[in-house]
């Protein structure tokens, strides 16, 4: 794993006192980008909007943008979206979501393709989703084993996840729709 090295080292407990949205990786603290582009944002409610009426009947899990994954006490992170079943924290999540979607701007692209990619991968998160509002792309890598293989660059496909705790399918041709 890519080890980002802090000058100064901090915690979780730190973290909770900020201002802002940061995250926490190795005890090295990164700021969040300003909100945001509207784009970015309507791709997010599309996605949740895909995937919040097929868990209707599923009520052990939930899909919820931007919230705390507390993976260590030196690593805080905050995915885009998260389908994530069985957590009962209600400040963070504290157990590895099924599926991770992280919407790439260009100010984040490395943290989310290389440092978040090995993160998710060594705590097992089943899905690692890599969405680009520019190319109307997504890339999706499951994990196999102890390594992410990717299933496939997706532009206008559907998706089923099937070995999820409640199977689900996002269809990105509608999801990317009003953006072409």
């Amino acid at each position: 794993m890519a080890v980002l090295e802090a000058i100064e080292y901090y915690t979780y407990d730190d973290y909770k006192e900020w201002e802002g949205d940061w995250e926490l990786i190795n005890g090295m603290p990164l700021s969040m980008a300003p909100s945001p582009l509207r784009k970015h944002q309507s791709l997010a409610a599309a996605i949740i909007a895909e995937i919040y009426p097929q868990i209707d009947n599923c009520l052990k899990c939930e899909v919820l943008a931007e919230i705390d994954y507390k993976v260590s006490d030196d690593t805080v992170l905050k995915p885009d979206i998260v389908f994530t079943c069985g957590e009962t924290n209600e400040n963070y999540l504290t157990k590895a979501p099924e599926i991770i979607f992280e919407i790439i701007s260009k100010s984040t692209v490395k943290r989310d393709e290389k440092f978040k990619f090995e993160i998710y991968q060594e705590e097992k998160v089943k899905y690692y989703i890599l969405v680009y509002p520019d190319d109307l792309r997504a890339k999706i890598y499951k994990l196999e084993g102890s390594k992410y293989e990717k299933e496939g660059d997706f532009l206008q496909e559907s998706y089923q996840f099937n070995d999820t705790t409640c199977p689900l399918t996002v269809d990105f041709g509608k999801i990317f729709k009003r953006f072409r």
